[in-house]
């Protein structure tokens, strides 16, 4: 039997999407997280970031180590940035310390597209250098910080590392703070939408089962000691998603408020490589992801939604 593929984060909303399609894709899964998972039929061992004795236990026998687990709520880093710093950055040194510890396989880390916030120039690929002297979000610095912990790993102990730097993640189980959730949950409640700023800000909203794929693709040699942009098919606004929101709950008004701080530079973000050496592009619209978001969601809130 091959070793156990592990998941870091794999009970959460991009984790446990990744997890469903390993196990798909025929792999054994193993899941280091605090929270139970959504199945009953991995290896489970609640354990802690911070914790790297415990770490390095779970991770013997291991396979590749998908590293997802972080404070990803940009609201929640503005509230305990040390806190956010030490999970963040702390954390993902100690996954790559403890898979070094315990001779695991490659770890591939989940960072993010926000991390061009500390680039320059409106085009921007895998090649673009970070720039010190930019104003950007700390929940960025804490991911280029997992990056560069992942090359000197690589350096100075010969640990190959894949990063993956996702678009940003929407469908089935995602947290309720989101910009989709909050459409739907007002919606359905007869509130208007709110959006931040004008809402012609455009982002490349990726569906959380295509990023899951690109995990699943980033496990081969070709992705060995790479970064890869995984970036929806196109910039979608936010004034986009209100009005297939207010197409599927009919007669929602939308409101428009003041931009929010450390909200993410526009940016063109080329993704070619992730055709190239992953063989992967996005396979869900967004006008069908949305759908498929919103039938979950109705699924998941019904109880609720009756009661209301």
């Amino acid at each position: 039997m091959s070793a156990p593929v592990t998941v870091t984060g794999g009970s959460g909303f991009i984790g446990s999407s990744v997890v469903d399609a390993l196990i798909d894709a025929g792999y054994d899964v193993r899941i280091l997280d605090t929270q139970s998972p959504y199945r009953g039929d991995v290896d489970w061992r609640p354990v802690d970031l911070l914790d790297i004795a415990g770490l390095t236990a779970a991770l013997k026998g291991s396979g590749p180590v998908i590293h997802l687990a972080a404070m990803a709520d940009v609201n929640d880093v503005i509230v305990s940035p040390a806190r956010s710093v030490e999970i963040n950055v702390g954390g993902t040194v100690n996954v790559l310390e403890a898979a070094r510890q315990a001779g695991a396989g490659r770890v591939v880390l989940a960072s993010t597209v926000w991390v061009y916030d500390a680039t320059r120039g409106a085009r921007v690929d895998e090649t673009s250098s970070f720039d010190v002297d930019t104003n950007r979000h700390l929940y960025v610095s804490t991911k280029i910080a997992g990056e560069l912990m992942c090359r000197d790993f690589l350096n100075l102990y010969g640990r190959p590392y894949t990063v993956l730097r996702l678009g940003i993640p929407y469908g089935p189980r995602m947290r309720p703070n989101t910009v989709l959730a909050s459409f739907f949950r007002r919606a359905l409640a007869g509130e208007p939408l709110h959006i931040d700023g004008d809402g012609r800000q455009e982002r490349n909203f990726v569906y959380v089962e295509d990023l899951a794929r690109a995990f699943v693709h980033a496990l081969g040699p070709e992705a060995e000691n790479t970064t890869i942009n995984v970036n929806g098919s196109k910039p979608v606004s936010i004034r986009r998603l209100a009005e297939l929101t207010a197409e599927l709950v009919p007669g929602v008004q939308v409101e428009y408020g003041p931009s929010r701080p450390g909200d993410l530079t526009p940016r063109v973000v080329v993704s070619e490589r992730a055709g190239d050496i992953l063989g992967w592009t996005p396979a869900v619209t967004i006008e069908d992801g949305v759908r498929r978001t919103f039938e979950w969601y109705v699924a998941a809130h019904s109880v609720e939604l009756a009661r209301d």
